[in-house]
């Protein structure tokens, strides 16, 4: 099957954008899910390098990395996977529920910035080695080196972040985050809708990119496709102060004034928009191996691991659909009345505060639009337009996992957008479409909104049309998805040094399931 590119898949999905700003948004490449190193032992290191910004910035960071090779690398279907000496965020720990972890932390900052750390909350951590600091034992400068131990005694994601002056060494960058994977996973995981999932990835010629089958031990817990989001924000001066003061010749005599605080440069995994919509492990971002660009097929329940660094609130709007709760801080959200019912928040806006984590599922299947997205025209000659849809007793099409409309909500089957394209809404549907005459389009906004192949010139309708028919980028008959913009909902974090678009802002991109989505890249 080919490659699935971002530039593809764009199309109306209630929600516009002025064609120049959609236009540098979608043209890289849609790859995101959540890369790491595995345990149960992980040799780090702290250590500068600069970062970079769309705006043609080099930010002098400091980060954790990799202190020689890593044990090995998850999920094991990325092969092109790497971990420097130093990344922002440090490298994702993974590890399994019951494990015993060590890590082992080797200070490689200039001396001046003194003692550095890590800080596991939520683990009760025994430490070897260094010297003792205000939270924890430290590593000291030239080569110290410290050993902190813990159980990983519950399942689901965690920060980890310097626990020696948070001020400056967090802000830094020397944060990351730890995923522990449940030892037991729910029969029902594996069977039912996950099987039909797996079943239809697995047709389409698809890997599996989990991590594990579910995020906790609950039957609630299962899902289908997973990202990390780990939110940060930089106020360039400090870390600007932080390099004129790297070169003196003095221990722990670093003093930057941490406040007042400006930042204008907030990140999801290490990197703005657009940059975080390259793939995982691209190679013109050395120290900032991990994207954030979520894309998914109808129907799939997509774990979300938010995690809150920084010192800001960063109020996260997932457009398309609300996410329910699962956990917060590796806790389960469970009922009171009745302790084996999750009882989790639908949220409007993933609202993280600085060293908050989350995890919940966000899923799409098109129910609610109110006609169908899949374009179906019992008077059409092409056979994409004419796919039945057997309803389940939950009214979705499950019955056959290799369909291409796997998953259509059978309510809105064959039912137009309107009659007529470029007509009204009194002509049948529910939404008047754009007159092509006079609609602007960029290179990559496709305007239809409708999924699959073909999906411009299958439309329900008389004309069998629908307007724009195709773009610079992409012909009529060609792929279309739907696009949802999942965005800060603070405006200054969608910028980049004040400039939109940038910052905090990605798409999330749901296609038919005859489009593989490849994470290997």
């Amino acid at each position: 099957m080919r490659e699935m590119k971002m530039k593809r898949v764009i199309s109306e999905a209630g929600r516009l954008l002025a064609p120049a700003v959609l236009m540098l948004l979608l043209t890289a490449t849609a790859y995101a899910t959540t890369p790491g190193i595995t345990g149960p032992t992980f040799n780090l290191v702290a250590s500068p390098a600069f970062i970079s910004q769309p705006d043609g910035a080099g930010v002098y960071s400091w980060g954790y990395g990799c202190n020689g090779a890593p044990s090995g690398y998850a999920p094991a279907a990325i092969t092109n996977a790497f971990c420097n000496t130093m990344q922002v965020p440090g490298p994702t720990l993974i590890v399994t529920q019951g494990q015993t972890v060590t890590v082992n932390l080797t200070n490689d900052l200039p001396a001046p910035a003194g003692n550095t750390s890590i800080l596991f909350p939520g683990f009760n951590v025994a430490t070897s080695g260094g010297v003792a600091g205000l939270l924890t034992q430290e590593a000291t400068p030239g080569g110290g080196t410290v050993t902190y131990t813990f159980t990983a005694t519950a399942p689901g994601t965690r920060a980890y972040y310097s626990g020696t002056q948070g001020d400056l060494q967090v802000e830094m960058g020397l944060y990351g985050a730890i995923i522990v994977l449940p030892s037991a996973i729910p029969t029902n995981c594996d069977s039912g809708v996950h099987t039909s999932n797996s079943t239809a990835r697995a047709f389409w010629g698809e890997q599996d990119f989990r991590l594990a089958h579910a995020a906790y031990n609950h039957p609630g817990a299962c899902y289908d496709r997973e990202y990390l989001f780990q939110f940060s924000e930089m106020d360039a001066r400090i870390h600007r102060e932080a390099e004129e003061q790297a070169t003196r010749t003095c221990t722990a005599c670093m003093s930057v004034a941490t406040e007042p605080y400006v930042p204008a440069y907030f990140m999801v995994n290490g990197r703005s928009m657009p940059d975080l919509m390259d793939p995982n492990y691209a190679s013109e971002y050395p120290h900032q191996p991990y994207n954030g660009n979520p894309h998914m097929h109808p129907g799939e329940l997509t774990l979300l691991r938010i995690i809150g660094t920084g010192r800001w609130q960063h109020p996260f709007h997932e457009h398309g659909n609300h996410v329910r709760i699962l956990a917060r801080d590796g806790n389960l959200i469970l009922s009171q009345s009745d302790p084996n019912s999750l009882a989790g928040p639908l949220l409007f806006t993933t609202t993280t505060t600085p060293g908050l984590a989350m995890d919940g599922i966000y899923y799409w299947t098109g129910k609610g639009l109110n006609w169908d997205p899949y374009g179906h025209n019992s008077a059409s000659s092409d056979p994409n337009a004419k796919l039945p849809c057997a309803a389940d007793p939950n009214g979705y099409n499950t019955g056959d996992p290799t369909a291409i409309n796997y998953f259509e909500w059978c309510q809105d089957h064959n039912k137009p957008l309107q009659a007529t394209p470029v007509g009204d809404v009194a002509g049948g549907g529910p939404a008047t479409l754009p007159d092509p005459n006079i609609f602007a389009n960029g290179a990559w906004f496709g305007g239809s909104p409708y999924l699959g192949p073909n999906a411009t010139v299958r439309a329900v309708g008389s004309t069998g049309t629908t307007p724009p028919s195709g773009t610079v980028a992409n012909s009529p008959t060609g792929e279309a998805g739907f696009a949802f913009m999942w965005h800060s909902h603070n405006e200054r974090e969608i910028t980049t040094n004040n400039i939109f678009p940038g910052g905090m802002l990605m798409m999330m991109l749901v296609d038919s399931r005859e489009f593989p989505i490849d994470e290997s890249k």
